[in-house]
């Protein structure tokens, strides 16, 4: 990578970075949440829940000594909840082999649950320096574009990765300028070269954006009858197995149709490959099995989802 290509990305990063709550800190347990809440979801959707989290669980012995619903239900909103999860099972192995304290070794990092080798990489460079690079989907499009190999692989990819970082004289500054390049103006559909400050070394500048670059993942359409038991107890809610669709998370009962109903859905709910068409049923026998009476403000942990068809179906939470 050429020295002059390093000194304008790091002097783009710090004049035109984003203003975000976790760019202000090097503390490495709110570099850790950041890291994880960002996975496939969105700058605003965090925003809200990045300090509420830190309400709530102030440090990593506060978050090992939760108990699992207290920990998903602070994740509500944020959706794929075995990020929670594992956010949980790690602070604990933090307890349990590093006295409390995040680990700064690489391969510490990397060996605590949720946490692959990008995700160890921000941590590792942000917080400690080391020239650890990362490779998520923003940096992987920024790679391929700079040196013109679409089809590049994950193995090439993590190549590229590590010779750019290389002569980074801050890492962590590095990584967060390549992710956010690839965030705001090296984007998947509309790239802005004219405002990229790597440009003129970039083997793809003002190229037509890749083939399939804006080809959908394909999406399979499921459709859920959710049964509601109401009464002055509140509703009834039951929890999913600990794999599938909202693993661990509470709903109301319910059973997938074999076939689209003769009528609209309630509320359709998109996921990254379902799109959920669920229809509002209200029980009139008691309920049967396992399960628990809820109401506002105890509600467990629900999904997005399900609160949005409650809130059409008229039911106060």
């Amino acid at each position: 990578m050429s020295s002059g290509r390093c000194r304008r990305l790091l002097g783009w990063y710090r004049q035109a970075a984003r203003d975000l709550p976790w760019r202000r800190t090097r503390e490495p347990y709110r570099i850790w949440v950041s890291e994880i809440m960002l996975q496939q979801t969105q700058v605003a959707t965090v925003l809200p829940r990045y300090e509420a989290w830190f309400a709530r669980f102030p440090d990593i012995p506060a978050l090992a000594r939760a108990d699992i619903d207290a920990v998903l239900k602070a994740w509500e909103g944020l959706g794929y909840y075995r990020r929670a999860r594992l956010l949980h099972a790690a602070a604990r192995q933090i307890m349990d082999r590093h006295g409390g304290r995040f680990p700064e070794d690489f391969d510490d990092i990397v060996a605590l649950p949720g946490i692959g080798r990008s995700t160890a990489g921000a941590i590792a460079s942000i917080c400690f320096g080391a020239r650890a690079p990362v490779l998520d989907g923003n940096v992987k499009r920024v790679l391929r574009r700079w040196h013109g190999e679409p089809k590049a692989r994950e193995r090439r990819l993590w190549e590229l990765a590590s010779e750019a970082i290389a002569d980074a004289p801050e890492p962590g500054d590095w990584n967060q300028a390549m992710m956010e390049l690839g965030a705001t103006v090296c984007t998947p559909r509309s790239p802005a070269c004219e405002a990229c400050p790597v440009r003129g070394d970039c083997a793809s500048a003002f190229a037509p954006v890749e083939a399939g670059a804006t080809n959908p993942a394909p999406v399979k359409d499921v459709f859920w009858r959710v049964n509601l038991h109401a009464s002055s107890r509140g509703i009834w809610l039951v929890q999913r197995p600990v794999t599938g669709i909202w693993a661990g998370l509470w709903t109301p009962p319910i059973t997938e149709l074999d076939a689209r109903p003769g009528r609209e859905p309630d509320h359709v709910h998109l996921l990254t490959h379902r799109r959920l068409h669920l229809y509002l049923k209200r029980a009139a026998t008691p309920p049967q099995g396992a399960g628990r009476w809820a109401r506002a403000p105890e509600l467990p942990a629900m999904p997005t989802g399900i609160r949005r068809l409650l809130e059409k179906g008229g039911i106060a939470l």
